[in-house]
């Protein structure tokens, strides 16, 4: 397995368009795009940072994992993404080593990608998705 890098930190909000106007307004980074993710009851819009984006993930159902976070913890850091060079063969590495996945197998991510949570229990507490970026 090797880490090719950050590739996002996400960001839980109640509402994209009032989360990105801080940004926008306050840094000068500007909403790249938006994606609605209906399985999951979630719609995550991105900005781009130069090396890294920030994902705002904004639940679109009481039912999401989203609104869940948000009604416990409020807005803020959800999780950090690192980028994968083989997801698969990530995700074996860390289950053969005994850490506890939330997904064990890839799951198709935004733009593509493919994806896998990595359980905060493994982690001291923090939420890691690991991500292949389709070729």
């Amino acid at each position: 397995m090797q880490i090719l890098g950050i590739d996002h930190i996400g960001i839980a909000v109640n509402s994209i368009a009032d989360a990105v106007d801080f940004y926008q307004r306050a840094l000068g980074l500007k909403l790249d795009r938006t994606e609605a993710i209906p399985e999951r009851h979630i719609r995550i819009g991105f900005i781009d940072t130069g090396s890294t984006q920030l994902e705002l993930i904004e639940p679109t159902s009481n039912e999401s994992v989203i609104a869940k976070f948000i009604a416990s913890r409020g807005e803020g850091i959800h999780h950090f993404c690192l980028r994968v060079d083989d997801l698969a063969g990530a995700l074996a590495v860390l289950k053969d080593q005994g850490y506890e996945l939330i997904d064990p197998e890839p799951r198709q991510g935004a733009a593509g990608s493919r994806i896998a949570f990595v359980h905060p229990r493994a982690a001291g507490g923090v939420l890691i998705e690991l991500k292949e970026v389709s070729r």
